[in-house]
């Protein structure tokens, strides 16, 4: 097992290289440095022109040309050099064939990358107040430079799929409407005491990125719609780089369409014993009904919840803490918050570089939902926070001394999405999920992972589907009755996870083959070592921060 980070002296050749890059990503990344909790040109937003992208693209390139001529003097440094190649190459490759152009989905796209800033940016002074009333005048231009990149993914022959134009529509329709995002925000930040200037200012600024999102919505009504393509598949060559981005290996996608189908099965044998814990005789889905009925399992409202989800974290952390991890001081606070969208969904946000923000788990909760099952949530709330994202990411950031600055933030899919559900595992192998209703709900979650592996390689690698669906070619009601078959779901978070992996291909496999990456290498690691130890296991890789697949794997068996 690799314990370069014990010894590592920082300010090696490699780190320079690797530092001045991440700088110059910062210097031009003004949402980047929200995460981060930096105060570099927070009333500005990021180039998403088309030579914004030629201009991140330069910067790759000549990183990549300066690792060639750096001398690594260790292992963390050749980590490093094998870490980025991968990772800059990939956008390179990706950059080259005019795939990074395409941003317009119902998830991740450039106008969510906008809106989604304010989520992060602090709200306590009439100073950062300010800064949030002219950063919001800054959606305009920012806005025009996505549009016109998806002006040129259309003239470069990549169009968007109409089904995803019409969703980012309807999203932003929903954030600008009366009583949407922008209202709520500019009540919530305009009910703090703030001088009137600074309260009017936030207004006027609210008042122009409306207008800005929705003259948007109008360009893509008018303008993308009618060229957009009624194809939803993206084809096996754009997948097969998609995946390799997120996962950072090379995936035998047949093989793994396969695989999908074989957990699924795996995952649905658990369920039904696990029904028979539950209430002898019941199938999966009565097992459920009975678990949603049992008010032991029930919580109104999403004040409870978030009081309910905040204990669970700080429960998580304490016990794990110096038995099966090392959690940083810093880390050791988390915050479990409700979303100010209504999109369906639950994410993580790390905390900022010193930790002045700390970590967050978010609840999107649906404008129709009220009523939440604990049985179904427990293991979200290990997946987002400890010991998954929350551990994963902090560890990293507080490796200050260890790693540099790009490889503490460095994110990657396949680790942190990977991480997050061997954490749902570990947990369940730890003891945390005997009671059987919140074992079901880990399952619950699996199943949904498993079934996303089939769906989004099947569909858009044009695999033929399975034959419960009659086979054929996958199209959005084969896609639709097969996830709702396979997942126990309300219909609005359903509708919100088929979306997105319509919209968003390659990245939620990404989970799973991660997860089985994990697994691999903690029994290779028993294996190879009799005196095998958990905690340092999980140090060791929690320590190295993100990595591609590849590079994980032979860090932690070199």
């Amino acid at each position: 097992m690799d314990n370069a980070h014990t010894t590592h002296q920082m300010g090696s050749e490699v780190d320079e290289v690797a530092d001045h890059y991440w700088a110059a990503l910062v210097q031009s990344s003004p949402t980047l440095a929200t995460a981060l909790g930096l105060d570099l040109n927070q009333d500005e937003y990021d180039d998403l022109s088309p030579a914004g992208l030629d201009a991140q693209y330069r910067l790759a390139m000549d990183t990549l040309d300066r690792l060639d001529q750096a001398m690594p003097a260790d292992d963390t440094d050749r980590i490093t050099v094998a870490a980025m190649r991968s990772s800059l190459g990939l956008e390179a490759e990706s950059h080259d064939k005019g795939y990074d152009l395409l941003s317009l989905n119902g998830i991740a796209s450039g106008v969510h990358e906008i809106r989604e800033v304010y989520d992060a940016m602090p709200t306590e002074t009439p100073d950062q107040v300010s800064t949030i009333a002219r950063r919001l005048h800054a959606t305009g231009p920012a806005l025009d430079g996505w549009l016109a990149t998806q002006r040129a993914s259309i003239d470069a022959g990549i169009p968007a799929a109409i089904r995803q134009v019409d969703l980012l529509v309807e999203q932003i329709t929903a954030w600008t409407s009366d009583g949407g995002f922008f209202d709520d925000y500019l009540k919530r930040t305009a009910s703090r005491d703030l001088p009137d200037a600074v309260t009017t200012a936030l207004a006027e600024g609210i008042d122009a990125a409306k207008g800005n999102f929705r003259r948007t919505a109008e360009a893509l009504s008018t303008e993308i719609a009618p060229l957009a393509t009624e194809t939803d598949a993206v084809g096996i060559d754009r997948y097969r780089l998609a995946s390799r981005q997120f996962v950072g290996t090379t995936v035998d996608l047949a093989e793994t369409y396969e695989w999908g189908k074989q957990e699924l099965a795996r995952i649905e044998q658990l369920q039904r014993e696990t029904a028979e814990r539950i209430r002898p005789g019941a199938s999966i889905k009565e097992a459920m009904a009975v678990l949603d009925a049992d008010p032991a399992y029930q919580i109104t409202g999403t004040a409870a919840l978030k009081v309910w989800m905040q204990e669970r974290a700080d429960e998580a952390i304490s016990s794990l803490d110096g038995t099966h991890f090392e959690v940083p001081e810093q880390a050791r606070h988390i915050e479990g918050m409700i979303a100010p969208t209504h999109d369906g969904g639950v994410y993580y946000t790390p905390p900022s570089d010193d930790f002045s923000r700390p970590g967050r788990m978010w609840w999107s909760v649906p404008d129709d939902t009220n009523t939440f099952t604990t049985w179904r949530e427990l293991t979200a709330v290990y997946h987002e926070d400890a010991p998954g994202h929350h551990l994963q990411t902090s560890s990293a950031i507080a490796a200050r001394e260890e790693l540099n600055s790009w490889r503490r933030n460095y994110w990657t899919s396949g680790y942190g999405e990977g991480w997050a559900l061997y954490a749902e595992w570990l947990m369940a192998d730890l003891g945390y999920m005997d009671d059987p209703g919140h074992f079901m709900g880990l399952l619950d979650g699996q199943s949904m992972r498993a079934a996303r592996v089939v769906l989004d390689i099947g569909l858009h690698c044009q695999f033929e589907a399975p034959e419960e669906m009659g086979g054929g070619e996958w199209n959005w009601d084969k896609a639709w009755a097969f996830f709702n078959n396979h997942v126990s779901m309300d219909e609005g978070s359903a509708r919100y996870e088929v979306n997105r992996y319509f919209g968003w291909p390659g990245q939620a496999p990404s989970y799973k083959l991660g997860e089985r990456t994990w697994l691999e290498l903690r029994e290779a690691a028993k294996a190879k070592d009799p005196n095998f130890d958990l905690k340092e296991f999980h140090t060791t890789a929690l320590r190295m921060g993100a990595l591609p697949l590849d590079v994980l794997r032979r860090a932690m068996l070199s």
